[in-house]
């Protein structure tokens, strides 16, 4: 929870729409008039993580690092669908292969260009919730 935080930052509805909070994402069914209070953004993050945990359950101890992911850059992007196959890191993952550091770092790119403070976020994320 922390980690997240830190990285996205406090999103104020008239300046980061659709973002809210500490980087939810509004709904087409959620109505937000006005600024949240840490407390609500804080059960909203919780709420999003918990769903996202459900989602990569089967991945057992890897569950909390693919949702902290997910929840940064889409599950669509770890999971795939029509436009994006399935990740690298996610094929090791079911392979059993614990040697994933490079393809999770990997995930430190904005339109093909590394960016640093993403990787250092993917690494502080490494440090905090990867257990080989």
């Amino acid at each position: 929870m922390r980690c997240i935080k830190y990285y996205e930052g406090w999103h104020d509805i008239k300046r980061n729409y659709p973002y809210i909070g500490w980087g939810h994402r509004i709904l087409p069914h959620e109505k937000f008039r006005t600024n949240l209070t840490f407390q609500q953004a804080d059960s909203l993050l919780r709420s999003d993580l918990r769903k996202l945990c459900t989602l990569f359950r089967k991945y057992g101890r890897d569950t909390l690092l693919l949702a902290v992911l997910a929840y940064n850059v889409g599950p669509y992007k770890i999971l795939g669908n029509g436009k994006f196959p399935k990740s690298r890191l996610l094929q090791k993952i079911e392979q059993g292969e614990r040697n994933i550091r490079r393809e999770y770092l990997d995930f430190c790119r904005y339109q093909r260009r590394k960016i640093a403070s993403i990787h250092r976020r993917r690494q502080t994320e490494l440090l905090l919730l990867y257990k080989p």
